[in-house]
This record gives C-alpha cells, sequence and structure tokens, in this order.
C-alpha cells in the first residue's frame, strides 16, 4: 500500500486528510464495500466483483490522463476521488474545454461516526478543491454527475460550483472500457471563487 501522500489538510473539528494514490490490489476490499452499496448505483459498479474493481482501477492506474486517490481522515479511508484530463474524456464532447480545466468524480464513503456529522462532506469537497486548484495548479474543476443524482449536484453547488447545462455523455465501448450513455448534469468551480484573494 502506497505511503506516498500528494496532499494533506487539516479539516477544521474532524481531523486530518490525507490525499494517496489509490492500490488497485490493497485497496480494492474498502473501494468494492462501498461501490456495491445501494447508495453508490451512479457509480456503476454495484454488480462487480472486488476482483473485477480492482481490474478496473488497476487499468486506470495505467493512464496518464485519469488517476484515483483514496482519501483517509486520520488514517481511516473516508472517500474515493478520481481526477481526469477532460480533453482525453468523453465529457469533452459535450462542453467547450478550457485551458486549466480538471475534471473530478467522488464517492464519499457510508456515513460512520464523523461522516454524520454536520459540515463533514464540505470540508471533504474543501481539501479535494484546495489539491487540484492549488496543489495541482489549476483554473477550473468539472463535474458531471448523473442527473438523476440529486444528492451529489446539491452538494456540489452548496460547494459553489457554478450549474452548467445537462448533457448526454456518449457511450464508450472499447476492449477495455465500457461506459453507457449518461445524462449529466455538468457544473463548474472556477479557482477564483473556491479560494478568492
Amino acid at each position: 500500500m502506497s505511503d506516498v501522500h500528494v496532499h494533506e489538510e487539516v479539516a477544521d473539528g474532524f481531523g486530518t486528510v490525507r490525499l494517496r494514490p489509490l492500490d488497485p490490489a490493497a485497496d480494492a476490499a474498502v473501494v468494492h464495500s462501498w461501490v456495491r452499496e445501494e447508495r453508490a448505483v451512479f457509480w456503476g459498479m454495484n454488480g462487480l466483483t472486488r476482483h473485477q474493481v480492482a481490474e478496473i482501477y488497476a487499468h486506470l492506474a495505467g493512464l496518464d490522463t485519469h488517476h484515483a486517490y483514496l482519501a483517509e481522515l486520520d488514517g481511516t479511508p473516508v472517500a474515493l476521488l478520481q481526477t481526469y484530463e477532460p480533453a482525453e474524456d468523453r465529457v469533452c464532447e459535450v462542453y467547450e474545454v478550457e485551458p486549466g480545466d480538471i475534471g473530478l468524480h467522488v464517492l464519499i464513503a457510508p456515513p460512520g461516526d464523523r461522516g454524520a456529522l454536520p459540515g463533514w462532506s464540505a470540508a471533504l469537497m474543501s481539501a479535494f478543491a484546495a489539491y487540484v486548484l492549488l496543489g495541482l495548479d489549476r483554473r477550473r474543476v468539472v463535474v458531471d454527475p448523473d442527473v438523476r443524482n440529486e444528492k451529489a449536484i446539491a452538494r456540489f453547488l452548496r460547494q459553489g460550483f457554478e450549474a452548467g447545462p445537462r448533457v448526454t455523455l456518449p457511450e464508450i465501448d472499447l476492449p477495455d472500457v465500457h461506459l453507457p450513455e449518461k445524462r449529466a448534469q455538468l457544473a463548474f468551480l472556477r479557482r477564483e471563487v473556491a479560494f478568492p484573494g
């Protein structure tokens, strides 16, 4: 398991959030336990085995344009963060990619003691925004949650994201990757909005 953390931030009232690259084999069990739950249906891995989840993330680890990270709170896994280059993703077919854009997918673990506390998801999202906008020096974040995922959309909007258009992401059917068509709500967060001044 990787001990290299790419970002560390104190989340007031919660503890220290650290991000490290996801280890496809070592982290498969915890990620599988999250994605198989009904609450994670929009992640698209509900029916997969732990081995299949490990294979997907092993494939992702071999890409230069898409990356997966495990977020830990004081050493306990609490979320999955995936980043991607929008120009190298199907999302580029439905919006005009700007220089400095970065895409995000976020899966927060089932609420435990800390996760049930008010402000937890906002604190976690702030840490993610700091990593991608400041740590990776990007200008804007794009997210594309399923239009039916009202909780995720509301969370992004509360975090300062601006709603973009509703779009249809095209199906991807390649030998190593299959993604069904998806109706998505685009939303954007600019660095100057997230971190004014």
